[in-house]
C-alpha cells in the first residue's frame, strides 16, 4: 500500500506495464520510472521524490522543442520561435501530456496531497511528465527522450490556435515597426462591486484610432483594447482571438 492507504501503483507489474505502453519505452531500470511518478508528499524526502528528475527534464523538453519549432517553421524570426516553445513547454501543456497519458492516475502521493486533489493538479501533473522525459532520458539517452517529446509534442506543435505573443506586445511591436510612438493606457470607467469590478480601458495611439476594451482586471481590459486595434487592423482575426 503505498503512505496515502491507496493500492501503490508500483507494486502492480501489469499497472507498469500498461503505463511504459502508454509512454512509449520499456524501461531497462524501472526505479528511474518510479522515482518520476513519486511526490516529495509520499516520501517526504525532495531528494527520493521527482524533483531532481523534474529540473533535467525541463531541459531536455526544451531543447527539443527548440529543435522541433526551428525545423517546423523555417521562416518564423527568433522572437516567434520563442514564443511557440514557450507555449509547448508551459506548465499547462506539460499538464495536458501528463493527462493524456494517465499520469495523475499512478503518481505516488502523501495521503493530504491525495485528498486535496494532487492528482489533476495541473502544478504536479507538469512536473511529472517533465520527470517521466529525465526518466526516459537517463534509462535511454537523448535520442529516445526526444522521440517521446516529439510524440507527444508535435501535434500540439502543429495545431496550435491564437496568437503567440500577447496583444499588447504585438501592438506595441507593430507600432515600432511603422515608426510610431508606443501606445498609452487609460482607465474610462469601473462598474461592478469591489469584489467583481469590470474595468474599461482605451488605448490612445498617435497617428491611428484608438479602441477600448473591457475585462474584470485592468490587465485583462488593456489586453482587450489592444486586440481590438489589433483585429481592426487586420493582423489578428476574430478566430484567433
Amino acid at each position: 500500500m503505498g503512505p496515502s492507504g491507496e493500492p501503490d501503483m508500483m507494486e502492480s507489474s501489469a499497472a507498469l506495464d500498461a503505463l511504459e505502453a502508454r509512454i512509449g519505452h520499456r524501461f531497462a531500470d524501472r526505479e528511474l520510472l518510479a522515482r518520476a511518478l513519486t511526490h516529495t508528499s509520499a516520501v517526504g524526502n525532495a531528494a527520493q521524490s521527482y524533483q531532481r528528475l523534474e529540473f533535467l527534464g525541463d531541459r531536455v523538453l526544451a531543447l527539443t522543442i527548440a529543435g522541433m519549432v526551428y525545423r517546423a517553421f523555417p521562416q518564423a524570426d527568433e522572437g516567434e520561435l520563442a514564443r511557440r516553445l514557450n507555449a509547448l513547454v508551459k506548465r499547462e501543456t506539460c499538464a495536458e501530456v501528463a493527462r493524456d497519458l494517465g499520469l495523475g492516475e499512478v503518481v505516488r502521493l502523501g495521503s493530504g496531497e491525495a485528498q486535496s486533489g494532487g492528482r489533476a493538479k495541473s502544478a504536479i501533473l507538469g512536473d511529472i511528465a517533465e520527470a517521466v522525459i529525465a526518466a526516459v532520458h537517463l534509462d535511454a539517452g537523448f535520442e529516445v527522450a526526444a522521440a517521446f517529446v516529439e510524440r507527444h509534442w508535435t501535434d500540439r506543435m502543429m495545431t496550435a490556435r491564437g496568437p503567440l505573443r500577447d496583444a499588447k506586445t504585438t501592438l506595441q511591436e507593430w507600432l515600432q515597426g511603422r515608426g510610431l510612438a508606443a501606445p498609452s493606457y487609460r482607465q474610462v470607467a469601473r462598474s461592478g462591486p469591489d469584489h467583481d469590478p469590470l474595468f474599461t480601458i482605451a488605448v490612445d495611439i498617435a497617428g491611428l484610432d484608438g479602441a477600448t476594451g473591457a475585462g474584470r482586471s485592468k490587465r485583462e481590459a488593456e489586453q482587450n483594447a489592444a486586440t481590438a486595434v489589433l483585429v481592426r487592423e487586420g493582423l489578428w482575426k476574430d478566430a484567433d482571438v
